[in-house]
């Protein structure tokens, strides 16, 4: 395999550069630069050199066997100073060794998916971790790198993998030592795999948000403070306000940090009737941005009805509450009135259902678990068939088994002969 390297941290100048070099050949670029091999996993300070024995730059130089790095080869990183003229010079070098050659974007990570430090799940997370904003996504993103996800995955396939090995124990060595009806154990290990399934299927949605980001709409008719009230969260002139009724047309997207959550809040079109056709553009869009929002913030008149767009939890405010009262608690944009309460009753409403988020980040940890369990579903439907639908009942849980492995980018059906010879001691 080629050895490879690139600059690990972020482009441009700063006080510190670090450049990765794993492969087969990473100790001996590093004895080229160096002179030596510092000991492994101890920093170690050097002055690095081009071929002709010039100073580069003086560099912490850390170097790894075998095992024992991220990518799960031998590595080395040079922590250069930060420059452009010293990155570019050491990457210089290091292209000049023979070997060598730079590195192809994500080709550290898929070389540490190849070597088993990470699977497909934690790949993803670490992915999530490097992209995070806010301290959710932080939080989130690590439970996946930690391997979480995986963990589970494993438990459900060990299980899974049991109640298969028994109903083939049943099929292929009805002549054995084996347990007549296996069917209350195999039922028995596929509800729990199923019910921990469709926990994790539910907390998926609420784990997408905290990756994209929850959407909170305000929504209002025209010149209730919309606008006005959207510039007073951001804290700055994100939206044009005006006295003239319908200036707002489009969505205007504000993006920001509630309580570690990541929220976007939609400015949308006044919701009236108008024959405007631009601004009846504006308004149709409102509502379906509305509707697919997370939250709404509906500024009301006083006497106006509660709207149509409104659904359980959404938070119903009087506009202008400087300058009138409602029923409902008054907000205004313009005086910070009731601003900070509005805040936190939408922080404390999107934090609920944060609590609810599972371990399973993405659409496709999703659509496999929902797989699984469509399959696991037939199985247990073939299972109250008896002994002449057992071997229907086997391919569905191996195919449940073989969309959960899709989750950490592992396929194994071999395991199912080993749990059968290791469990009942047939000696075939």
């Amino acid at each position: 395999m080629d050895t490879i390297f690139a600059m690990s941290s972020a482009q441009g100048k700063a006080g510190v550069a670090v450049i990765r070099v794993s492969g087969p050949q990473a100790h001996e670029a590093c004895a080229a630069l160096c002179e030596d091999v510092p000991p492994p996993r101890i920093a170690a300070l050097r002055v690095l050199k081009d071929a002709d024995g010039a100073p580069l730059d003086q560099a912490l130089v850390l170097v790894f066997e075998r095992g024992a790095s991220f990518t799960g080869e031998e590595s080395v990183e040079f922590q250069t100073h930060g420059s452009i003229a010293v990155v570019s010079a050491v990457l210089d070098r290091l292209a000049g060794l023979d070997g060598l050659r730079a590195a192809e974007p994500g080709e550290f990570t898929r070389r540490a998916l190849d070597s088993g430090n990470l699977d497909v799940a934690q790949i993803e997370g670490l992915a999530d971790l490097i992209d995070a904003e806010t301290e959710a996504q932080r939080k989130q993103a690590l439970r996946v790198l930690s391997g979480d996800l995986g963990q589970r995955a494993e438990t459900w396939r060990r299980d899974l993998i049991r109640a298969a090995a028994l109903i083939e124990a049943t099929i292929d060595f009805a002549d054995e030592e084996v347990p007549v009806d296996v069917s209350p154990e195999v039922g028995t290990l596929l509800d729990g795999v199923m019910d921990a399934l469709g926990r994790e299927i539910a907390g998926t949605y609420v784990t997408e948000r905290i990756r994209s980001g929850f959407e909170v709409a305000i929504v209002g008719a025209p010149n209730v403070g919309k606008s006005t009230l959207l510039n007073s969260l951001a804290g700055r002139e994100a939206a044009i306000t005006s006295d003239i009724a319908g200036t707002t047309r489009d969505v205007i997207e504000v993006r920001m940090d509630l309580a570690g959550l990541p929220v976007t809040l939609l400015d949308t079109a006044g919701l009236r009737e108008t024959e405007d056709r631009i601004e009846a553009m504006g308004v149709d869009l409102a509502r379906k941005r509305a509707r697919a929002a997370d939250l709404r913030v509906f500024l009301l008149s006083p006497g106006e009805a509660e709207p149509d767009l409104a659904e359980e939890g959404d938070i119903l405010l009087t506009a202008k509450g400087d300058e009138q009262r409602g029923l409902h608690p008054g907000i205004s944009g313009k005086t910070g009135l009731g601003v900070d309460q509005l805040i936190e009753r939408v922080t404390e409403a999107l934090s609920a259902r944060a609590s609810s988020a599972g371990i399973a980040t993405r659409a496709r940890h999703r659509h496999a678990m929902e797989r699984g369990a469509a399959a696991l579903a037939q199985a247990k439907v073939h299972l109250e068939g008896g002994e002449e639908e057992a071997d229907f009942a086997a391919e569905e849980i191996r195919t449940a088994v073989r969309a959960l492995d899709s989750l950490i980018g592992r396929v194994d059906i071999e395991s199912i002969l080993d749990e059968i010879f290791a469990s009942f001691c047939l000696g075939k």
